[in-house]
């Protein structure tokens, strides 16, 4: 699992971020980009636009009866819909640009039931994964934080994962990287380039150029297969101290 230890200048940092995602102004080579990629602003944050529907359909893979009448995709008589139904199938895949900039710096925590392949175009982020479908046994003291020494009280928690995206591989740095379908992903801007003590200095410099990624979902995103993370998902998967670290990634309503 990649570092989830908060140091000062990483909270700095994040608190650096939230304000920017409220008040920062784009700058003008960033403003270009999202002009001529013809992006939108993305409910997650950052900003999108697809740029590949594929024409085939497939049967949807996420079709079971009591999850779609939950989900309001049966009639009211009670009757499945057509196999021709958007609900029963889905296109064999769709490609995006997502775009995260430096006024809209967060990718709030969501999963969507997809697969999901990124590949990364320019700048430098972090992601961060919390495998639900992957319980580990943790130990948590008193103080909620995860013990040390193997004493405390025994918790089934999820794996979470956290790595840096960008183009310098030999520090460990990934230019692709595949989410399967069903787990939480969030993911935050970096500075351009990293702090000469190493990636705990996520706080040192700007980010000029934000960061431009392309996803691939397979099959095809739909709306309907997507769900934001809410409070109390987070603090039934992860251990408190976990919590603590990631909470400033949960969206925020209202």
């Amino acid at each position: 699992m990649g570092e989830l230890q908060a140091s000062s200048g990483s909270i700095i940092y994040r608190l650096a971020l939230r304000k920017h995602a409220t008040d920062a102004p784009e700058p003008s080579s960033i403003q270009a980009i999202i002009k001529t990629l013809r992006l939108q602003k993305h409910p997650e944050g950052g900003y999108y636009v697809e740029t590949d529907r594929d024409a085939r359909r497939v049967p949807s893979p996420f079709l079971h009866r009591d999850a779609e009448m939950q989900m309001g995709s049966l009639t009211k008589g009670g009757k499945a819909q057509d196999e021709s139904s958007p609900r029963t199938t889905r296109s064999a895949s769709t490609t995006i640009y997502y775009y995260l900039t430096p006024g809209t710096p967060i990718g709030h925590f969501h999963r969507n039931k997809g697969k999901t392949v990124h590949t990364l175009h320019k700048g430098r982020g972090r992601y961060v994964i919390i495998h639900g479908d992957e319980v580990q046994q943790t130990k948590e003291n008193s103080e909620g934080y995860l013990s040390e020494n193997g004493d405390g009280k025994t918790l089934n928690k999820a794996r979470v994962e956290s790595f840096v995206i960008g183009h310098d591989l030999g520090k460990g740095e990934r230019l692709q990287w595949i989410v399967e379908g069903g787990k939480y992903k969030a993911s935050y801007l970096l500075p351009d380039s990293e702090g000469e003590e190493g990636r705990g200095n996520e706080g040192d410099g700007e980010s000029a150029e934000g960061l431009l990624i392309s996803e691939t979902v397979v099959p095809g995103f739909e709306f309907t297969d997507h769900n934001f993370m809410r409070e109390e998902d987070l603090e039934s998967l992860v251990t408190e101290e976990q919590y603590q670290e990631l909470g400033w990634l949960l969206p925020r309503h209202g």
